[in-house]
């Protein structure tokens, strides 16, 4: 059971109702953590702005959902892993490729460059070191997608954080259990 109420659609206040419509365009669903979010249209508005200007920067919507998975698989939050490992498979991610993101790892060089960046700014609480910048760049990241990749993990901070303290019901298919190494 959530921890914080949420605002159903139908009893949102004059500010909300157009954020849900609009989410609800694009996601055919307004998510129980953005229903939770509803109790604050600064809020909501402030979460949908940021992501939706993301979403127009340099970095893909994969490069977004495999850092998305990184930093939800380091703060072990249940509801961005379900979420984004939907959402991981809508912007073309395999189920391996969503597995690999949340152990902090690729295949692919580039995607491991940024996975590991990635978790590099959660883990060192943003004090990445020189060889950390440098091996992200070494991967062809130049300095408006370390800017993007930043931005990310912040956002995605903000969500992990957020659903730890709301603790919304989980309205996506549950994220698979990782198997221990």
């Amino acid at each position: 059971m959530s921890r914080l109420s949420q605002v159903a659609p139908e009893q949102a206040n004059d500010k909300v109702r157009p954020l849900y419509d609009a989410v609800n365009k694009k996601l055919g669903m307004v998510p129980n953590m953005m229903k939770t979010m509803g109790h604050s249209a600064a809020t909501l508005s402030a979460y949908l702005q940021f992501s939706g200007q993301l979403a127009g920067g340099v970095l893909t919507a994969k490069d977004r959902e495999l850092i998305a998975l990184a930093v939800g698989q380091s703060n072990e939050c249940n509801y961005c892993l379900a979420a984004h490992s939907a959402l991981g498979k809508h912007a073309g991610l395999s189920d391996e490729q969503i597995i690999d993101a949340r152990r902090g790892s690729a295949v692919d060089s580039r995607d491991d460059a940024l996975v590991q960046f990635a978790k590099a700014i959660v883990q060192k609480q943003g004090r990445v070191s020189d060889q950390d910048l440098s091996e992200v760049q070494s991967h062809g990241f130049q300095e408006d997608a370390i800017t993007e990749i930043i931005a990310g993990v912040a956002l995605n901070l903000l969500t992990n954080y957020f659903n730890h303290v709301a603790d919304p019901v989980i309205d996506f298919p549950a994220a698979p259990e990782l198997a221990v190494a």
